[in-house]
């Protein structure tokens, strides 16, 4: 007997589940509150989640603690961002900003 809607099953999805820490680390970078930050942030995010590596993962949570009006000038380049010497944070913090920008500025 054929079924006129019969379907095949559903497939897995092709690329695999994010792990708890890059969901919850996507999460915060898109709801940041300002809507500048969360595409800057959350864009960077998305088009490199797979290729970050435990210390990254880490200064971006480190990041995600800076005030947004001091991320949203670091990023747009209103500010230069401070050197490591200048205001010693995470380790990786500052690299990570300037990583950020790169991204956004193209």
């Amino acid at each position: 007997m054929v079924r006129l809607y019969d379907t095949a099953p559903m497939s897995e999805p092709h690329s695999p589940p994010l792990d708890v820490r890059r969901r919850r680390l996507l999460f915060r970078a898109t709801h940041r509150g300002t809507y500048e930050n969360d595409l800057m942030l959350g864009g960077f995010l998305r088009a490199h989640m797979d290729t970050l590596k435990d210390a990254d993962l880490t200064a971006l949570e480190a990041l995600l603690e800076l005030p947004d009006p001091d991320l949203a000038d670091w990023l747009t380049g209103r500010q230069p961002i401070p050197s490591e010497q200048d205001e010693p944070m995470v380790r990786g913090i500052w690299p990570m900003l300037h990583r950020i920008r790169a991204a956004v500025a193209r």
